[in-house]
């Protein structure tokens, strides 16, 4: 996934099915600078994580 997709999904209200190494998660914020991304797990809210944006993919 690109930064600006990546940082459009964050914005919306609406949920969106982007998946990280498999998983379905949630983008709660971009760091546009380090191209970075918070991630919460959908089926592990409290598992948070930064991973590359460019690992996210939306399907």
């Amino acid at each position: 996934m690109n930064i600006i997709r990546a940082q459009q999904i964050a914005e919306s209200p609406d949920m969106k099915n982007v998946t990280y190494n498999g998983k379905s998660v949630y983008i709660e914020h971009v760091d546009a600078q380090t191209e970075m991304a918070t991630i919460h797990f959908l089926d592990n809210p409290e598992r948070q994580q930064r991973v590359p944006v460019t690992q996210l993919e939306e399907h």
